[in-house]
């Protein structure tokens, strides 16, 4: 017998010892009959369940599987909240009619009822006669005025309506963004109010926008340090997600190529200097290497020697690519027809694999 025939027998032999598991294989059953007839007794599958490896899963950690979402603690803020009123929207005047010498000095007679009735304590009086002013002469300083009365009556939703009339007629009111901030903190949207404030500090400083800052600023800083918490907790689990998915990604090539070079381990014997059996489609069509890659087509088909194919099967890069299906079409019609791999030097899936195998064989780049 052939010395090299030989040395492959005895190769397989080796193997099956080392992993009877592979008499297994539906093409080995010749062989197991073979074996059987002679009175040896070929081990079943299911007694090496057990301890069979299984490197072609990716295991998932706990820490794989928790929740893609942080639930956030409550804020304690400092100060008082009020109730939002939810009355209907208060009258308000036609900015659109000339307002006349008459309906002026009329409405400035309603404010002063209105001063008056605040300064007794009557808010709901001073309501009625501010409105009879803003109807009269719709004016951002009535507004204002009518926004603070309803702060005082703790209606900060009418007070909001108020000192956005009046930042409509005068967008520089300082009254008006400041009752808008002090309405604006009693409801708790603290940044919100914080703006407008210091609007109006810079528009007309007084006492009380710098009391209500007091207030207003330490849970506005401590908005901003709760949501530069949970901003950088959400980076490191998005950080922490993309890497998991970094690891499978590489895991599955790795099992890829594992398996391939089972298979081809298993089957190395049988085919001595042939395409091994792990390549994805279990060989190249016609068994044979087109003439377009290195070392070119042999006459019939046959497999040119001194092709040293563990190149392949030790790079994960190309096993990987081997299990996608876009790829395997584009390299077998290149092994129908090398003419075709024009066609597919285009592809930026197929052509750096097709180059990387030509330079792994040495052919021309």
């Amino acid at each position: 017998m052939d010395a090299a025939k030989i040395q492959q027998l005895e190769q397989f032999v080796n193997k099956c010892n080392s992993d009877p598991s592979i008499l297994n294989d539906p093409s080995l059953s010749f062989f197991r009959t073979y074996i059987e007839s002679l009175g040896g007794k070929v081990p079943s599958s299911s007694k090496h369940k057990g301890t069979e490896s299984k490197p072609y899963v990716v295991e998932e950690s706990d820490e794989d599987q928790e929740e893609d979402y942080i639930i956030e603690s409550d804020i304690e803020f400092e100060g008082e909240f009020v109730e939002p009123d939810n009355d209907p929207p208060q009258k308000i005047g036609d900015s659109s009619v000339e307002v006349t010498d008459e309906n002026r000095d009329a409405s400035q007679e309603a404010k002063a009822k209105g001063m008056k009735a605040i300064s007794n304590g009557n808010l709901e009086e001073a309501i009625q006669h501010l409105t009879e002013a803003i109807l009269l002469n719709p004016s951002a300083i009535m507004y204002a005025a009518r926004a603070a009365v309803y702060i005082k009556m703790k209606k900060p939703n009418a007070a909001i309506r108020d000192a956005d009339a009046a930042l409509k007629i005068n967008p520089d009111s300082a009254k008006g963004y400041k009752s808008r901030g002090i309405a604006q903190s009693m409801l708790g949207q603290w940044e919100e109010a914080a703006k407008d404030l210091h609007v109006a500090s810079r528009l007309d400083y007084d006492e009380e926008i710098s009391s209500a800052l007091k207030k207003v600023e330490p849970n506005v800083h401590k908005i901003e340090e709760h949501r530069r918490k949970y901003d950088k907790l959400r980076k490191e689990r998005e950080d922490k997600k993309s890497e998991r998915e970094r690891k499978r990604r590489q895991a599955e090539a790795k099992a890829a190529y594992e398996k391939a070079k089972k298979q081809e381990q298993a089957s190395s014997s049988e085919r001595p200097g042939g395409m091994p059996s792990g390549f994805p489609g279990g060989g190249m069509p016609g068994g044979g290497m087109p003439g377009g890659f290195p070392g070119g087509g042999m006459p019939g088909g046959g497999m040119p020697g001194g092709i040293d194919f563990t190149k392949i099967l030790n790079d994960p890069e190309l096993m990987a690519a081997f299990q996608d299906p876009e790829v395997m079409g584009a390299l077998q019609d290149v092994m129908k027809d090398p003419a075709n791999l024009a066609k597919h030097q285009a592809n930026p899936k197929v052509a750096p694999i097709i180059a990387k195998m030509m330079n792994k064989f040495g052919g021309p780049k």
